[in-house]
């Protein structure tokens, strides 16, 4: 949802309920459309209506507490709604898709450790360098496509400099990333071909990976210099066999690094911008503080922004055993076992009861009200860095002169299946120059 200001409450329950009579596919139609085009406004009738809002098909759980409550508890509300595609895609278990085991306790702390939140500063770094070349690039041109030729050029450059992960070319590394995610978090229908497209990516990525990982440890043998990236020190590591950390799980947790990066941090980057450019004020009061040399201002200026439309709003799971939801509250309610459990970020980041004036935009906000890494068991490894890159793009973009959105018809964020950002026109310099 684009607009600004106030989301208003209206009828879309009462048409749902009236649609779901008479036709049930067609009033998840219905919820299907207005997630994407009328978000803010069905989640704040959801909110005060049907907090637990219980479909046929999937339960929706859109308060903070109850967002958070569901996220929070790995054993009951599982990843078993897509970590098994993940598994598929890469050959393994992938502690994404492991909640409470070892699989996942032990991954995640190695990563952890290799994800070193001291190399926060020298990614951000990477990530404004990268954009200023491709705004130089673009700039006699007077537009640049922001989504590939910036935002996705800056995470796959990471991905290679960074994650020691550069793909055959940065083209196939896109390639895969999307066919997995696609198949992970956005194939809800199951479908083969979508399911069958991403097995095949993923296959060519962890085959990838091996060829690379024999090279980095031929070369650490031959005394050669490695660059520091997580990649060799993965390859560097020497763990007790008993751990089972041998070079297959080194290889399905690097193929984990982009998949949860590639689509996201652009994803970010074009729905924040896209926010600061419906709000003249606060964009030029963004403009002032990207020419601070302190980014921390600035940063907040993103992370409100994209709390406005977060990219992801949805994040699935399973409900494992019966479970009461809210318990002692007057909202309490029963999730049967084997539930479709989508916890809505997007709307707890907008409940009142938590977060004060949520339709204002607002910079003093504590960092717990954002949801935008996940919470609880699941939440990104890699916020620290991911966050530093997507705030420094942005802010790289606005200390460009003039930079500005296209009208239509080349204006306008373009989205691939409804979800991924595909295409964001900025005109760069004055308006004359780039329409």
């Amino acid at each position: 949802m684009g607009a600004v200001g106030q989301a208003t409450t209206g009828g879309l329950l009462d048409r749902y309920d009236e649609t779901l009579a008479r036709d049930p596919m067609a009033a998840f139609g219905l919820v299907r459309e207005w997630m994407r085009t009328d978000w803010r406004a069905l989640f704040a009738e959801l909110r005060e209506r049907r907090p637990v809002f219980v479909t046929p098909a999937f339960t929706v759980v859109t308060r903070f507490a109850d967002v958070t409550e569901v996220l929070s508890r790995e054993s009951v509300f599982s990843v078993r709604a897509f970590g098994p595609r993940l598994d598929a895609a890469l050959g393994g278990p992938f502690m994404l898709g492991r909640d409470a085991t070892p699989t996942n306790w032990r991954d995640k702390g190695l990563m952890q450790v290799m994800l070193d939140q001291r190399d926060t500063a020298r990614v951000r770094e990477l990530a404004g360098r990268v954009a200023d070349e491709a705004l130089d690039a673009a700039w006699p041109a007077g537009r640049v496509e922001a989504v590939h030729d910036v935002f996705r050029r800056v995470a796959l450059r990471v991905c290679a400099d960074y994650f020691g992960f550069p793909g055959p070319d940065p083209q196939t590394l896109s390639r895969w990333t999307r066919a997995v995610v696609t198949d992970g978090f956005a194939n809800y229908a199951g479908d083969p071909e979508i399911q069958a497209a991403s097995v095949r990516a993923g296959s060519e990525m962890t085959a990838y990976l091996r060829d690379r990982l024999a090279e980095r440890r031929a070369a650490l043998r031959a005394g050669r210099d490695l660059p520091d990236d997580v990649f060799t020190r993965l390859a560097r590591t020497d763990l007790p066999a008993g751990l089972g950390m041998d070079d297959e799980r080194i290889v399905i947790n690097m193929a984990g690094l982009p998949l949860g990066f590639v689509e996201s941090a652009p994803g970010a980057m074009t729905e924040a911008l896209d926010q600061l450019f419906l709000r003249p004020q606060v964009l030029a009061r963004a403009v002032e503080a990207a020419a601070e040399p302190d980014p921390a201002h600035f940063d907040r200026h993103v992370w409100e922004a994209l709390r406005f439309n977060p990219f992801f709003k949805l994040l699935p799971r399973v409900c494992e055993r019966d479970h009461v939801l809210a318990a002692g509250t007057p909202r309490s309610t029963v999730i049967p076992a084997g539930t479709f459990v989508l916890p809505a970020p997007a709307s707890a980041m907008f409940d009142p009861d938590v977060v004060p004036e949520p339709d204002e935009f607002r910079l003093d906000r504590p960092d717990h009200h954002r949801l935008f890494f996940g919470y609880g068991h699941h939440a990104c490894l890699g916020a620290h860095l991911a966050g530093g890159v997507v705030c420094e793009v942005l802010r790289r973009v606005l200390r460009r002169p003039g930079v500005h959105p296209l009208p239509p018809p080349d204006g306008g964020v373009v989205r691939s299946g409804g979800i991924f950002p595909d295409r964001f026109v900025l005109g760069l310099g004055s308006a004359g120059k780039a329409g």
